[in-house]
């Protein structure tokens, strides 16, 4: 009998020990990284965006844009669980000097200071959850001072993700980027996307879901390519950035 409980007990302390190994196991399993495409998202193709006027005041320049079949300030509708970071301030515009991380302006006349005496400005109409509009009147390509840049080269620039994500924010992260004067294709140009050190080729011009992401610090890298497979020489390619999950 003594030695029947002994077994007993025996039993259950391996049996234990083996949840507490698979569950250890398991645990520092490396999730993979993956990337697929946001369906869903309301379209907006004949919304547009462009600039009334561009005023100096003293190191301030103020931009006033006109904003036709689209709204500021309001969440975006949707047919769809995305389960992405979302803006409680609404639809917005993304303003972004030369490639840098991107301001965000729920009305349509705002202020900027500039640290650089000449910039290249992309603006573009943004949903609440940060997908931007990807139709040909939806942004505004520009630049102010002296330096000047051939606007019609080929450009991408980096939109998201971007900062802090925290929670369930984490799980799903938004991969987005704006194209000018160049389009991707199987044959064609196209966008490598490196995130941490997985590498995804992308060629279709789409917002993307980022999944299996750890918690930490995350690099990305965002190139637009040749058919080739190699760097195109144009401005603010490639682009780098670094997003945290807590």
């Amino acid at each position: 009998m003594k030695n029947k409980k002994i077994l007993n007990q025996f039993i259950i302390l391996f049996g234990i020990g083996i949840i507490a190994v698979l569950f250890g196991c398991s645990s520092n399993v490396k999730k993979e990284i993956t990337i697929s495409k946001v369906q869903g998202s309301p379209e907006y193709i004949d919304s547009s965006l462009e600039i009334k006027d561009i005023t100096m005041d003293d190191d301030e320049m103020e931009f006033s844009f006109e904003i036709k079949n689209y709204d500021l300030g309001i969440q975006t509708l949707k047919d769809f669980d995305y389960d992405l970071a979302n803006s409680a301030k609404g639809q917005h515009i993304h303003f972004i000097v030369n490639n840098g991380p991107y301001s965000a302006h729920y009305v349509d006349n705002f202020s900027k200071e500039f640290k650089e005496k000449s910039n290249v400005i992309l603006a573009f109409l943004s949903r609440s959850y940060h997908e931007s509009v990807k139709n040909k009147n939806a942004f505004v390509l520009t630049q102010v001072g002296n330096k000047k840049i051939d606007l019609n080269s080929e450009f991408l620039f980096y939109s998201r993700p971007k900062g802090i994500y925290k929670g369930t924010d984490t799980e799903k992260l938004l991969l987005d980027f704006y194209l000018v004067n160049t389009k991707i294709s199987k044959n064609g140009n196209r966008v490598r996307a490196t995130i941490n050190d997985s590498e995804f080729i992308i060629d279709e011009w789409a917002p993307y879901y980022i999944e299996g992401l750890p918690k930490g610090e995350i690099n990305i890298k965002l190139e637009l390519i040749d058919s080739n497979g190699k760097l195109i020489n144009t401005p603010f390619n490639p682009s780098e950035r670094k997003v945290t999950l807590e």
